[in-house]
């Protein structure tokens, strides 16, 4: 047994900025699409193994708000396989007792994605398996942004104090995660070292993880070797380390 089947220091959440597509396929020869296409199978495989090490919460930055600016195909070819993603794959999340559930802003995509998001959401809503989150056209400054304003109208609406204190109690459930705890573990594949406007909030206080491993050969023991790390870390959250 590892470390960190033994001692119990284990992360519900974790976090994943699946990165390095396209250096993947540049590395190939082949068009930066065929990298998000292996991609697609690298997240089929994370969640399967997030499942079976008892991961209690998935999220995955899928596409990020400023992700628009890339070329159109390849924004068009990241459309194609959410689209695939979500019809092929619903089925067999709901099969395994897990639940989708997606995050960010939803009015810039097509008509037919925002179905499948619903669909997939509803049919899987009861399950208390693994809860996967998928980011899709997500920022974290924006998330704090709707956020603040939203616990603004609560407040004022519920004549509750404006102090700082009450509304750093409150404005967490305002989040588009504010229905699950924050991530315990943050991991962002292929070697940059940078959020990327990912989850601001809620990973301030997450063990970060830099892999150098592309994401299209991210696997089930990359997984285990970022749980491993995480294990080993002296998690105080800002506090004197104990003896």
């Amino acid at each position: 047994m590892s470390h960190f089947e033994t001692s119990g220091i284990y992360p519900d959440h974790v976090a994943i900025i699946m990165d390095g597509n396209g250096r993947w396929a540049q590395a190939r020869g082949l068009p930066r699409t065929a990298g998000h296409k292996v991609g697609a199978d690298a997240v089929r495989s994370t969640v399967k193994a997030a499942k079976k090490l008892n991961i209690k919460y998935l999220t995955l930055f899928g596409f990020s708000s400023e992700n628009w600016k890339r070329p159109k195909t390849e924004v068009s070819e990241l459309m194609r396989l959410l689209r695939y993603y979500l019809r092929s794959e619903t089925a067999e999340l709901h099969k395994n007792n897990i639940r989708l559930r997606v995050i960010g802003n939803r009015d810039p995509l097509n008509k037919d994605i925002q179905d499948h998001i619903e669909t997939a959401e509803e049919l899987t809503k009861n399950n208390d398996g693994l809860v996967l989150t998928i980011a899709i056209n997500y920022g974290g400054r924006h998330d704090i942004v709707q956020a603040a304003a939203r616990m603004a109208s609560f407040m004022k609406a519920n004549n509750l104090p404006t102090d700082e204190q009450t509304a750093a109690e409150i404005l967490p459930s305002f989040l588009m995660t504010g229905d699950i705890p924050d991530p315990d573990l943050l991991i962002r594949t292929s070697g940059e070292q940078r959020v990327s406007n990912f989850l601001l909030w809620q990973c301030a206080y997450s063990e970060l993880i830099f892999s150098k491993t592309l994401w299209p050969d991210f696997k089930e023991q990359d997984l285990k070797d970022a749980i491993h790390e995480f294990a080993c870390r002296d998690r105080r959250f800002g506090a004197m380390k104990s003896g």
